[in-house]
């Protein structure tokens, strides 16, 4: 044969075969028992031979039929266990997409409240950078920073992404750091980050052109708090996430002012999950865990 033959046929084969009974087989299936039979002779025309020999109140199989019976059920078996295999597993892992900053200073050190929560449910956490499309990426929902959700998704707001300088405490003394142009003698971690310029305007100082020379792009918040709290210079980050820092000494927030330009850390998945369970767990969870970085905004 050049094909396979209509599964519905094969199913029938199978049950009939395992129960030797059109009525019982007829059951299982939810079929009539002349749909049963209609779908065994389609089978039976297909291969050229009878797959069983129907004698009063009695159904056996015939040698082919025989042959065909055990083989047909180790297949069922197999895509039973394969099904069930896959089910479990997307049941049972949450695969999320994390912008790096939120997974760093906050997440991986709250996820272990979750999983306590819903020992049931494992948790996988990305933390590329890039946008992930939910239709191509094997990933159940994420976190992400913007202003606006993307067409088809929905989500839940985390927190703000305000902006405000910190430094090292030596920093400040060593330059003099009085009043917010004051920033501008400090070196800049990374120069072209874009918060520094907003937030000098927002704090009153006129519009100064920062010095633009060679220097690292480190591309994240976390790397960036790593190089303020070595006391390389001022860097830009979101205050909630550093409170510990500054109640340890290891930063300084000299200014009230923060920055915000409408964007948010969104809970963030497909509209057409919503309701899974594993979706909902995670999002009643992570919406009562970050109430109190919501406490913490300044704008």
């Amino acid at each position: 044969m050049s094909s396979l033959p209509p599964l519905t046929a094969v199913r029938a084969f199978e049950a009939v075969a395992r129960h030797l009974s059109f009525t019982r087989a007829a059951d299982e299936l939810g079929m009539t028992q002349a749909a049963v039979s209609y779908q065994i002779k389609l089978l039976e025309e297909r291969l050229g031979a009878p797959l069983f020999l129907r004698r009063p109140r009695q159904v056996a199989l015939t040698e082919l039929g025989a042959r065909l019976a055990p083989e047909v059920s180790r297949a069922f078996d197999t895509l039973r266990e394969a099904f069930a295999e896959s089910r479990d597993r997307a049941e049972g892992t949450l695969s999320l997409t994390v912008v790096p900053t939120f997974a760093s200073r906050w997440l991986a050190a709250h996820i272990g409240l979750f999983q306590l929560q819903r020992p049931d449910l494992a948790v996988r956490i990305d933390t590329a950078a890039h946008i992930v499309d939910f239709t191509r990426e094997e990933f159940d929902a994420g976190i992400r920073a913007t202003h606006k959700l993307a067409a088809g998704l929905m989500g839940e707001k985390l927190l703000k992404v305000e902006f405000t300088p910190m430094l090292h405490p030596r920093l400040v003394e060593e330059y003099e750091v009085r009043e917010p142009a004051d920033l501008l003698r400090v070196p800049q971690i990374s120069l072209d980050d874009p918060w520094l310029p907003a937030w000098l305007h927002l704090a009153g100082v006129p519009d100064v052109e920062l010095r633009q020379k060679a220097f690292v792009r480190l591309g994240t918040q976390q790397l960036e708090a790593a190089a303020a709290m070595a006391g390389r210079g001022v860097a830009m980050l979101t205050p909630p996430f550093y409170q510990d820092e500054i109640a340890a000494g290891r930063l300084v927030q000299p200014f009230a002012t923060v920055g915000w330009e409408g964007h948010y850390y969104y809970f963030a998945y497909p509209e057409s999950r919503r309701n899974w369970p594993k979706i909902k767990a995670f999002r009643e969870w992570i919406v009562a865990a970050t109430a109190p970085l919501r406490a913490l905004e300044q704008t």
